[in-house]
């Protein structure tokens, strides 16, 4: 008995042994990792960061060879390009598909490596997310190569960083900025085919119950001019529950939008009668002079000024409009009937360089 309990005790000791317990990334290089969301796509690029260490001059080219370096001596690679850091081979993550330069690249994770030259670098994306180093490299794992030209940076950054640029709604540069060198490339997305996908998988789900969600659909294809009779029927949805002044003026100008000039004039009218107070039509018709609408914009001053009479926001409401449409001397009277109904300082102080601008004949809409 003692001797098989010795012999179990030796072989657990040896299992032991051979475990590798955790340490930092070691040959001076640290890992790193960093995601984007460009639109509705994640894109995460986990990498090591190896660090220059006093080889200026030293890293492209001789550190990082040019184009492909033949097999050392270990691996199946007959070619070897750069793993785009240290240690294991970087990868990058795309949680939708898209485009890298132009060119389609679906979903899913990737192993990421670069043939450097000095004039025109080949991007890689391969099907091998596991390797250590490219020592196994096998170009018929690759799913896609770009070509890029890599760019001069006048500080030279110590470790190997990727950094997100110049990003958009639907796109986003990633570099690779290594000593003085940059090797940028584009990130694309279809966001609006993904946004579309994302509305009508989340209209099926508990949120499609909400009239917020509805409402927000149809805000969204107003602003990109698609599905406009869908746009309208989710709108009587969000109307039939939250018959607020936010849900009809936005029917309102959907209507305008395609159309149909009389009924948007009636649901406005009811966007006005519904609505809380006076702030809301004001900001609404502040937005319309920021478009350059200043007709429409007096008129909305106006129906709230019917609505809620002789009262700070509508008469400033007043001043603001007919001051847009150049007419100084009426917007002067309703300025200063504001300015003795201004509900602080800081309002008062508003009103009072308004009353001294529109007494110099100019537009207090540039304030």
């Amino acid at each position: 008995m003692k001797k098989s309990t010795l012999s179990i005790a030796f072989l657990f000791i040896g299992q032991l042994a051979s475990a590798q317990l955790t340490f930092p990334a070691n040959g001076g290089s640290t890992k790193g990792s960093v995601s984007e969301d460009i639109g509705l796509t994640r894109v995460t690029v986990d990498y090591g960061r190896p660090a220059v260490r006093g080889r200026e001059g030293k890293i492209w080219g001789e550190t990082v060879y040019v184009g492909y370096a033949p097999n050392p001596g270990f691996g199946s690679a007959t070619k070897i390009p750069w793993r785009a850091g240290a240690n294991e081979n970087t990868t990058i993550t795309f949680s939708t598909d898209v485009t890298i330069e132009g060119k389609k690249l679906a979903a899913g994770k990737y192993g990421f490596f670069i043939a450097y030259d000095p004039k025109e670098c080949t991007l890689i994306f391969s099907k091998d997310t596991e390797a250590w180093g490219a020592f196994y490299y096998n170009e018929k794992n690759d799913v896609l190569q770009v070509k890029v030209k890599p760019k001069p940076v006048n500080e030279s950054m110590e470790r190997l960083t990727y950094l997100f640029s110049d990003q958009t709604d639907s796109t986003a540069v990633l570099s690779l900025i290594w000593e003085k060198l940059s090797i940028p490339f584009t990130i694309g997305t279809e966001l609006q085919k993904l946004q579309l996908a994302s509305i009508e998988r989340e209209l099926t789900s508990s949120k499609g119950f909400t009239s917020q969600a509805h409402l927000e659909v149809a805000a969204y294809y107003m602003e990109q001019n698609i599905k406009l009779d869908e746009a309208a029927k989710h709108l009587d949805i969000a109307a039939r529950a939250m018959p607020n002044f936010n849900v009809l003026s936005t029917k309102a100008e959907l209507q305008e939008k395609m159309g149909k000039k009389e009924e948007a004039a009636i649901t406005f009218k009811k966007a006005i009668d519904a609505s809380a107070n006076a702030s809301q039509a004001h900001n609404y018709a502040r937005r319309l002079l920021q478009e350059q609408k200043n007709e429409k914009a007096f008129q909305v001053f106006k129906m709230n000024y019917d609505r809620y009479p002789n009262v700070y926001t509508s008469n400033m409401g007043m001043a603001r409009g007919y001051s847009a449409l150049g007419n100084y001397k009426e917007a002067l009277k309703y300025a200063n009937k504001a300015l003795s109904q201004a509900p602080d300082a800081n309002n008062k102080t508003v009103v009072e360089k308004s009353i001294a601008v529109l007494k110099e004949g100019k537009d207090i809409n540039t304030l």
